[in-house]
């Protein structure tokens, strides 16, 4: 298997902590989809993404409806993706990505959570490099032949096509997203989730002690409202 299939195993090992702060993620996801392609998702396939992804986490339909009256409301900020990178301890890399409708609290807390834990915030470019920016599919394998929908997806982006218990799991670049969303749809094949996800290129070991120093700067990021996904080139130690 491929670095995707051996990143998506250990992801699944570190889903965000609480249901409610899944919620709060995707209602800021539905926010910014509405607000840049409107509120029918028949129109809208980046809100149909979200919708299927807010669908896959269990979020209540009245959940759902009421984001998007929302971010029809005029009055309701919008929020902006920022990408946060830098260093932990013992020289792991890290890039977070956040959603945030005040961008000078979210630099002055992040920043803040490396001073704390010996980290440093770096600039612009300064890690992204390090991580390959991927889009990822989640469909319902029925009737689904892995092998061959891979072979026919390769003229689309696909790189990796796997099967785990979630269902056959889609990687390809982030560039790649819109054609393949076009042609699953086309053929009528389920997509039950999807998003974007970056991959370390190299990942690095450390000792149990370094590691843990590592996990609790990670962990003060990730508890930030405005943070959405944080990734890192520290190797688990659950990892072969």
């Amino acid at each position: 298997m491929g670095r995707a299939f051996e990143f998506r195993k250990e992801r699944k090992m570190k889903r965000w902590a609480s249901m409610a702060k899944t919620f709060t993620r995707l209602g800021k996801d539905i926010v910014m989809a509405v607000k840049e392609g409107g509120p029918d998702p028949d129109t809208n396939a980046k809100l149909r993404a979200v919708i299927q992804n807010a669908k896959a986490a269990n979020m209540p339909k009245d959940n759902i409806e009421r984001a998007i009256k929302r971010a029809t409301d005029k009055n309701t900020e919008d929020y902006k993706e920022v990408l946060f990178e830098g260093y932990a301890p013992h020289g792991i890399a890290i890039l977070i990505e956040t959603a945030t409708d005040n961008n000078n609290r979210t630099v002055a807390n992040i920043r803040s959570y490396f001073n704390k834990c010996n980290g440093s915030l770096g600039t612009s470019g300064s890690v992204e490099f390090m991580f390959d920016h991927t889009c990822n599919f989640r469909i319902n394998p029925e009737g689904i032949d892995p092998e061959e929908l891979e072979l026919e997806l390769i003229d689309f982006g696909a790189e990796e096509v796997f099967v785990d218990e979630d269902g056959i799991l889609i990687y390809a670049p982030f560039e790649s997203f819109g054609p393949i969303q076009n042609e699953l749809e086309n053929r009528d094949i389920e997509i039950l989730s999807s998003g974007f996800e970056r991959i370390p290129q190299v990942t690095k070991e450390l000792s149990k002690e370094e590691e843990q120093e590592v996990e609790k700067l990670l962990e003060k990021i990730e508890e930030d409202d405005d943070v959405q996904n944080v990734y890192h080139t520290m190797k688990s130690s659950g990892e072969d």
